[in-house]
């Protein structure tokens, strides 16, 4: 499992011509799920969101979780985080995995962060066609994989 994390001053997701989330200001998740992602995955992902600390304190230094601001999270889904741009020109996603393992697994990962962290959680719509918006707070991005937790 693989995520895109953004601290945002706001972000939002549209499909059509409808706002199917919106957040202020927390985290702008972009979720990849691959064929091999298990449970354990979400679990270790969600402790290291939750307890992530790249929010200013009093002093300016990167010193506050999520939690501790009580920010709120938009969850969106993301295959393309698995391209593969080994050969040619074309991605190829073979690594993503198909709907009847990412959609439980993103179902899960939704409920859980939620449960954990005790915030707003807010979504996009898996499989959709969707227009994210955000304001990129810092900039700060940070790219969290599930299998690099060594």
């Amino acid at each position: 499992m693989r995520i895109v994390l953004q601290r945002v001053e706001e972000a939002s997701v549209e499909i059509g011509t409808k706002i199917k989330g919106s957040i202020g200001k927390g985290f702008l998740i972009l979720l990849g799920i691959e064929e091999e992602d298990k449970e354990e995955d979400i679990d270790w992902l969600i402790q290291k969101i939750c307890k992530l600390r790249i929010f200013e304190d009093d002093a300016g230094k990167m010193n506050l979780s999520i939690q501790d601001i009580k920010g709120e999270i938009l969850v969106v889904s993301q295959f393309t985080l698995f391209a593969s741009t080994k050969k040619g020109n074309r991605p190829s996603f073979i690594k993503a995995a198909k709907p009847e393992i990412a959609v439980p697994l993103y179902d899960s990962f939704l409920s859980k962060i939620k449960k954990e962290s005790g915030l707003k959680i807010d979504s996009g719509e898996f499989g959709a066609d969707m227009k994210v918006s955000l304001c990129n707070d810092g900039p700060v991005t940070i790219w969290i994989d599930s299998k690099n937790r060594e």
